[in-house]
């Protein structure tokens, strides 16, 4: 048990432990909002549309540089963010087949770009293809910092804005009336989106970056039912899954850490499907359980005082 832990004292382990904690941490809280907006797929759609950028970023630059990949993420994500908006408010295309449609474009541009800049000939375009599924082990004390940094900006937004988020998922149009620019709020909680999952390509992959969106937020829904409870809880499970699937990771070699990380949150998922006090399934079956043997018990009753009769 100590071998597996003195692993960690390893300073480039102690690093991803880290970025990988406060990414969870910042996604489980920004996928909260995500989630009651009944946009989980819409973390799914900027994740694949950060391909493109990333390309991009690349073939301008000729550097793998996390800085102008994280640019060039974030301009793809924006432009897809207000593609999906536009072709939502201004044709009689529903939500889902928007996304549906921009997820699939951009990922499709995505795949050509880096097929093309493999074949290139260039030398320095090892390992860009790592930001499809993500490799943690290649983050460096900056790209930690730079997590570090933008994950509580993430959190520090979202505490700011949490009455505000909380109008808007739960009665926008209560919100509207008050006065609430909603369609701009909208808009920014998209941006924050975007920044999570931009922050988050390298150390899970563009692939894989929605799980981590939204699968904190589904669990910690099944725990409560108070909105500030469920974005702490979410934040914590986020964290926990990236201290987990480190902690696999770094102790069986030959696994990737950020697949790693996302069966980590869906297993406090499973638990959380299976074992929550109101929610879970088995606290449903206890709960059914109990009415139908009161059902027995009162109806047996009852056919015992019509004989007495």
């Amino acid at each position: 048990m100590l071998d597996w832990f003195n692993i960690f004292l390893d300073p480039n382990t102690q690093w991803i432990l880290f970025g990988c904690m406060l990414l969870g941490l910042g996604s489980g809280v920004i996928g909260s909002f995500a989630y009651l907006r009944k946009q989980a797929l819409m973390g799914d759609a900027l994740s694949h549309a950060a391909l493109p950028g990333v390309c991009i970023a690349f073939m301008l630059s000729g550097s793998k540089s996390i800085l102008f990949f994280l640019i060039g993420a974030a301009a793809a994500g924006v432009l897809a963010t207000f593609g999906i908006s536009y072709i939502t408010r201004h044709t009689r295309i529903k939500q889902d087949a928007a996304l549906a449609i921009v997820l699939s474009v951009f990922f499709g541009f995505g795949i050509v770009l880096l097929t093309r800049i493999q074949h290139s000939g260039s030398g320095n375009q090892s390992g860009l293809d790592t930001f499809l599924f993500g490799q943690a082990a290649s983050m460096m004390q900056s790209d930690v910092i730079t997590m570090t940094v933008i994950s509580f900006a993430l959190i520090g937004i979202c505490s700011l804005l949490f009455k505000e988020f909380k109008l808007m998922s739960f009665d926008p149009d209560f919100a509207r009336g008050l006065g609430y620019p909603v369609a701009w709020l909208d808009q920014f909680l998209m941006l924050l989106i975007v920044v999570a999952v931009v922050v988050g390509i390298q150390a899970v992959g563009v692939v894989l970056m929605a799980a981590l969106l939204i699968t904190p937020a589904v669990s910690a829904r099944y725990w409560t039912e108070r909105l500030g409870v469920m974005v702490i809880l979410a934040g914590l499970f986020g964290a926990f899954s990236g201290l987990a699937g480190t902690f696999v990771s770094a102790n069986v070699n030959q696994l990737p850490t950020g697949p790693l990380v996302v069966l980590a949150a869906t297993l406090l998922f499973v638990i959380s499907l299976l074992a929550a006090p109101r929610r879970g399934i088995i606290s449903k079956l206890l709960v059914f359980a109990a009415v139908r043997g009161k059902v027995r018990r009162e109806d047996a009753a009852l056919r015992l005082e019509g004989r007495n009769k």
